[in-house]
């Protein structure tokens, strides 16, 4: 039997090195930065990071338009 040493990036990881490439960020700058075309490609990917990995990234303003930020 082989074991693999793989690390498997979640595709919320991805999306917050992606953010902390670009920087602080709207959400419409960061799905542009993803490839995708609306904003509205990333919110639920958004909602889970802030959910599951709150220690991950700042939300800046409670209203819109937020400004994101990771902090890896």
């Amino acid at each position: 039997m082989v074991k693999s040493n793989k690390n498997f990036r979640t595709f919320e990881v991805i999306c917050l090195e992606k953010l902390s490439e670009i920087g602080l960020a709207s959400a419409s700058r960061w799905a542009e930065a993803m490839g995708y075309d609306f904003r509205a490609s990333l919110n639920k990917i958004i909602k889970r990071i802030i959910e599951n990995h709150p220690e991950k990234i700042k939300v800046y303003h409670k209203r819109k338009p937020r400004l994101y930020e990771a902090l890896l």
